[in-house]
Order: structure tokens, then C-alpha cells, then sequence
């Protein structure tokens, strides 16, 4: 007779029993395969006597067998009481006596919490809207003109947008730190590669000008000696250089693909690529508004084992891309589990709010829908069927572009059904420019 008890919130605790005569078919099952195909020196495969099997492979088989035994009644018994478990269980035998007819055993384990969601019709959602303008073609158009700037020596004070070759040396409580020193360092005004502080006090020097100043790095700054602190810098302007950008006529235009240097075609190629880009920034704001909705009015505690396994997820996810950026990892180390277990508690969350409005509304991936997707997102590469070959070669590939279709129908569910106001969103700011 088996029992559960409930240890805590999601927690549980199966205390059941396996008939001996169970594990006793399950070892002669598998010791009778194993005596097919096991090697043992001196015999032929297939010939080698149960007793030499039993010895060599015994314990091994013994294991296995109990873990399948265990598995097997664990599910049984989870299905016969309509428990949702989440995870894997933790077994525990009970039963020393390996002679015994019954094995008891007990498995703790996690279920999958009930998803309360607030009422949805009565929380208010932004949904951001945007229309690209022609003056948003222009603005990009200048911007590739910047790109391509000339810098060239200005007999004048520094302005934003100029480029100036500086040294600079900082303290900290009259000591040099690491970091706070550089020689010949060519700096251009205004494109955020220094703090702001930084670059708004070299603007008004002049080529040869030395100027002393404080600043205050930001608290969250990476360099850990200075978050938060003032330090004293000394800045030798050496040069100061005006940017001269490229005219915007036939050979301009021409560097930029445009063989025949058409300003029309220019302008009708960017507007076709920034139409696609700002759909996919739009469609990627309301996604997160959506979202951030579901994850306020949503109560449930996730499952401990699901948020582990998020958080080792995320470790990893970290840790490869760091090696992509080309940071050496040393051979062992890991990153402390504490930096993404809030991030990781919030995935599982919103997961199962999703999983449980899907189910409840009829949200799934539609086939349709899939393959419109995958065909729209083709149209980006020079060879768009060789791009939906890809994605339905592989079911993984697919798999990524069903779960996009599904977030895709729960933010338009929530639009349709939570008090939605329209927000203009400006070029720069959906851009991310400044």
C-alpha cells in the first residue's frame, strides 16, 4: 500500500513498495541478455557460464535493474494518483534485507504548481506602434555617411562629433589605478565609446591643451577599484580633427551595392530593410510589455529542481558566450549559481503561465503559420529556399520557429483581451540610438 505526503508548497514524498519477485525478473531479464553478447576471456560469446556473468557483472546489473524496477513503479504510481511531477525524483531504499519479498522505497520529488492568473481584462498594456517616415530614411542615410567620415585637422576647440588624440592619466586618492592611464588615444566625441563625463570635459580643448578635471565613474562601473568614486584625470589634447563626410552623389551610392548609383534605389532598399528591422523591434516591445503583464499577475512558485536546471542552463549559456568573445576561461571554473537564479525562477514562471494559456485558449503553433514564418524570414537571405530547406530539415530547427509562432499568439491574446493603449515610439529610441 503506498502513501504521499505533502513536505512542502510543490514537495512531495511516495513511500511504496516493489515486489522482490519483480527485481529478481528484471536481473535474470537482463543477465540473460548481457550472457549473448558479454566477452569474457576464455569463453565464446554466448558460452560463458551464469556464475562468471554473475561475478563480473552482477553488482552492474543489479543497479540497473533497481533503478528500472524503481522508475517503472515511480511512474505507475504517479499516474494512478494523477501527480504532475516536475523533474526527476530522489530515491531512497528502505529495506536493508536484500532477502526481503517486498522492497520498500521512497521517492521525493516536486509537482507542477496550479497557474492562478489575475484577471487580464482589467490590467492596462502598451502597445508600442511606429510608421517610418522619410526623414528616417535620410537620418539613415546620414549615419552611413558618418560611417565612411574623413577625420581631418580643425584649428578650432573640440565639438561633438570631432575626433581628438589624447593622453590621459587618472587618480584615485593621488594614486594611479589600473586602467585609469593611455597614450595616443584617439577619441571620437559624442559615439559613447567613453563615459559621458569623460568626453564632455575634453569637449573646448585645443590641439596641445592640458586640462585637469574630476569625475565620478557610475556605481555600477566594471572596474571595481573606481565604481562609484571620484578620480582626478589630467588630459593632453594633442590633435583635434573634423570630421568630412562623403558626398551623397553617384559613387557614394555605388560603394554603398547600388551599381548603377540610383539615389531612389538607395532609399527603396533601406526603407524595404528598416521596415523589416523596426516590425521585428516592434513585435519584440510588445512581446516584452505582454510578458512583463503575464509575469506580475501570474501566482505560482516554481518547481526548486526546474529552476536548478534553468540556472545551470544559464551558466552555460554565459559561460559560451564569453569564450566566443575570447575570454580564457580557466579549466574548472564555473560562475556562482546566485547571479542567475532570479533570472532563472522568472523563465520557469513565465513558462508555465504560458504552457497553461496555451492550453486553455487554443494557442498552439498553427502549420500555417509556422510556414509563413519560416518563408518571411527567408526573404532576408539571397537564397530563400535553400533557407526553408534548412529549418524543415531539422525538427530543432522547427521546433525554435513553432515556439516563436506561440509567443507570437499568447501576446496577440493578451492584446485582445487586457486594456491596450497605443504609444508612438520614435525612430532613435526603438533604433537604440542616441
Amino acid at each position: 500500500m503506498s502513501s504521499i505526503e505533502t513536505l512542502g508548497t510543490l514537495e512531495r514524498r511516495l513511500n511504496a513498495f516493489i515486489p522482490q519477485q519483480k527485481l529478481r525478473g528484471e536481473i535474470d531479464a537482463r543477465m540473460k541478455r548481457l550472457g549473448r553478447t558479454a566477452k569474457v576471456h576464455g569463453f565464446r560469446p554466448g558460452k560463458v557460464p551464469v556464475k562468471i556473468l554473475q561475478q563480473q557483472y552482477g553488482a552492474q546489473v543489479h543497479q540497473e535493474a533497481l533503478g528500472e524496477v524503481l522508475q517503472r513503479s515511480f511512474a505507475e504510481e504517479a499516474q494512478a494518483n494523477s501527480l504532475n511531477v516536475a523533474g526527476y525524483p530522489n530515491f531512497e531504499i528502505k529495506t536493508a534485507d536484500p532477502s526481503a519479498e517486498q522492497i520498500e522505497y521512497s521517492a521525493t520529488f516536486e509537482v507542477y504548481p496550479e497557474v492562478v492568473l489575475g484577471d487580464i481584462s482589467a490590467e492596462s498594456l502598451e502597445r508600442a506602434v511606429f510608421t517610418l517616415s522619410d526623414a528616417d530614411i535620410d537620418s539613415t542615410i546620414d549615419k552611413l555617411r558618418k560611417r565612411r567620415a574623413v577625420f581631418e585637422p580643425a584649428d578650432r576647440a573640440a565639438q561633438n562629433g570631432d575626433q581628438v588624440r589624447i593622453d590621459f592619466s587618472g587618480k584615485l586618492d593621488g594614486a594611479a589605478f589600473e586602467g585609469g592611464d593611455a597614450t595616443d588615444v584617439a577619441v571620437v566625441l559624442g559615439t559613447g565609446h567613453m563615459l559621458p563625463e569623460f568626453e564632455n570635459a575634453i569637449i573646448g580643448m585645443k590641439a596641445g591643451e592640458i586640462k585637469s578635471f574630476d569625475m565620478t565613474f557610475p556605481e555600477d562601473y566594471h572596474g571595481k577599484q573606481v565604481a562609484g568614486k571620484q578620480v582626478t584625470f589630467t588630459v593632453t589634447a594633442h590633435s583635434v580633427e573634423a570630421p568630412r563626410l562623403p558626398e551623397l552623389d553617384v559613387e557614394f551610392i555605388k560603394s554603398l551595392g547600388i551599381e548603377d548609383g540610383d539615389i531612389s534605389k538607395l532609399k527603396a532598399e533601406i526603407r524595404s530593410s528598416l521596415e523589416r528591422e523596426t516590425e521585428r523591434r516592434v513585435k519584440a516591445l510588445n512581446k516584452n510589455n505582454a510578458m512583463d503583464l503575464l509575469s506580475r499577475i501570474g501566482q505560482l512558485e516554481a518547481p526548486k529542481i526546474l529552476v536548478d536546471q534553468e540556472v545551470q542552463n544559464l551558466i552555460q549559456q554565459s559561460m559560451n558566450d564569453m569564450r566566443e568573445r575570447g575570454v580564457k576561461i580557466p579549466q574548472g571554473m564555473t560562475l556562482p549559481p546566485d547571479l542567475f537564479t532570479e533570472r532563472a525562477q522568472k523563465r520557469i514562471k513565465l513558462g508555465l503561465i504560458l504552457a497553461e494559456l496555451v492550453k486553455q485558449h487554443d494557442l498552439s503553433a498553427k502549420t500555417e503559420q509556422v510556414k509563413t514564418m519560416v518563408l518571411n524570414h527567408a526573404q532576408n537571405f539571397e537564397h530563400p529556399e535553400e533557407v526553408v530547406k534548412w529549418h524543415y530539415s531539422d525538427p530543432s530547427r522547427l521546433q525554435e520557429v513553432k515556439n516563436m509562432a506561440v509567443e507570437e499568439n499568447v501576446v496577440a491574446w493578451v492584446m485582445g483581451v487586457a486594456k491596450v493603449a497605443d504609444k508612438a515610439v520614435d525612430f532613435t529610441e526603438l533604433m537604440g540610438e542616441s
